[in-house]
């Protein structure tokens, strides 16, 4: 651990009869505090928790083998939103035919604002009662990755219990490139 020397220090003396003393030098060995050094590093490696994957819970139905016993949504609480390309947002509510599309099909985007998506959000869940409220969410297929999560954060800052991830169907993905190219050519 630590040593002294003890070997003479070239013993000049100042004059008769005057010993000098000697010298005594410390060498210090570190090598047990380095031993300790790396015994704390790994200790602390394997102490401490890895920072845990970040994941939005999602609370799934249960299978059901008879189709009539799925949930079921009222024409009235439901609420479909379409997610376009160039974080376009399309929505309507209740059953899209061809003689509502007009007036029932509208455009959003995904601002705070008057025209974003989550005040349309909010105007349905205020005028529908909460047990009938089902929003169904449908990208299409030139929607980016982002818009699909920035759509579920959506769902949980507006506290949406019961919400859907469904394909968009060939009629709807027409009305939204048509929607889409109205927009680019005002």
């Amino acid at each position: 651990m630590a040593e002294l020397d003890t070997s003479s220090g070239g013993g000049h003396k100042k004059g008769p009869g005057v010993k000098k003393s000697k010298k005594l030098s410390t060498r210090v060995d570190l090598t047990p505090m380095v031993d300790l050094g790396f015994l704390l590093i790994t200790f602390f490696i394997f102490t401490t928790t890895m920072s845990q994957p970040t994941a939005m819970r999602l609370i799934l139905p249960k299978d059901t083998e008879k189709p009539e016993d799925q949930n079921k949504a009222k024409e009235s609480g439901a609420f479909t939103i379409l997610l376009g390309k160039d974080n376009k947002v399309f929505y309507y509510e209740g059953i899209l035919t061809t003689e509502n599309a007009s007036t029932n099909f509208k455009s959003a985007n995904f601002s705070s604002g008057e025209e974003g998506i989550r005040n349309a959000i909010l105007k349905k869940k205020a005028n529908t009662i909460e047990k009938n409220l089902v929003i169904v969410i449908k990208p299409g297929n030139d929607c980016t990755y982002k818009n699909v999560v920035d759509i579920l954060d959506e769902m949980s800052v507006n506290v949406i219990k019961r919400y859907a991830l469904v394909d968009i169907s060939d009629i709807e993905g027409q009305l939204v490139k048509k929607s889409e190219a109205q927009t680019i050519a005002q």
